[in-house]
């Protein structure tokens, strides 16, 4: 059977994946934002106590974190991305030389899911008639033709989360009464990164309790880490 690849459609609104892609840059650039700018406010709050060197440094940090972010996860998912498109292309090329094994691949994908010899024939011959490439692009990776994970979205979403995670830990630190600047800095970084932890545990259907209590312990490490490290200089 002889089938010539559909063109991808028009681009419309982002799938469910693409906002979860989003949503999971967001919510880990939001907790190394809290982490890395919470280690370096320790180390140099134990070092000095002028609250301007503090702040300038944390804020720096904070700076540095959210763009190297940022450029991170572009160009991870910049490399999804053509990942996907190769797959696509891939499939077109598999379509013009052996349409027969690709047709038997959907048929198998709708026999494998409890549908009848005949029953998934005919679904088969209709969805390469209509749109093969779509198809097997949907069957065999999961993909959508024209809904690719855009590398800017999830860049500029780090790049946001990672700002604003740093800030909670940057004014408990250097907007508290200084009498009560570390345990409010605690504080803030134990509920932020309680917080991330609930998100990232929805976003990828895991244990939310245990990604909680995963993610205020690796805080609490890390605070006491640097807490050291600014003893030894």
């Amino acid at each position: 059977m002889q089938a010539s690849p559909t063109k991808p459609k028009k681009r419309t609104k982002m799938t469910m994946a693409e906002r979860l892609n989003t949503l999971r840059a967001g919510v880990l650039g939001s907790n190394d934002g809290i982490l890395t700018v919470v280690g370096v406010l320790f180390s140099v709050a134990v070092a000095t106590t002028n609250q301007f060197t503090i702040f300038i440094a944390g804020l720096s940090d904070l700076l540095a974190c959210a763009f190297s972010m940022a450029s991170g996860e572009y160009a991870s998912v910049s490399s999804q991305k053509d990942t996907e498109r190769a797959a696509v292309a891939q499939e077109s090329e598999l379509l013009k030389t052996q349409p027969d094994q690709e047709a038997a691949i959907v048929r198998d994908y709708y026999v494998s899911r409890g549908v009848t010899q005949q029953t998934a024939q005919e679904i088969t011959d209709e969805l390469m008639t209509k749109n093969p490439l779509g198809t097997l692009a949907r069957i065999k990776y999961d993909l959508e033709l024209g809904h690719y994970m855009n590398p800017w979205n999830a860049a500029f979403s780090s790049l946001i989360a990672a700002s604003t995670g740093g800030i909670f830990p940057l004014f408990a630190m250097t907007f508290s009464p200084v009498s009560i600047q570390w345990p409010m800095t605690i504080l803030a970084v134990t509920l932020s990164v309680a917080l991330t932890g609930y998100l990232s545990a929805k976003l990828g259907d895991g244990l939310t309790k245990t990604a909680i209590i995963r993610n205020v312990i690796v805080g609490l490490i890390t605070m006491f880490i640097h807490y050291r490290v600014g003893l030894l200089l």
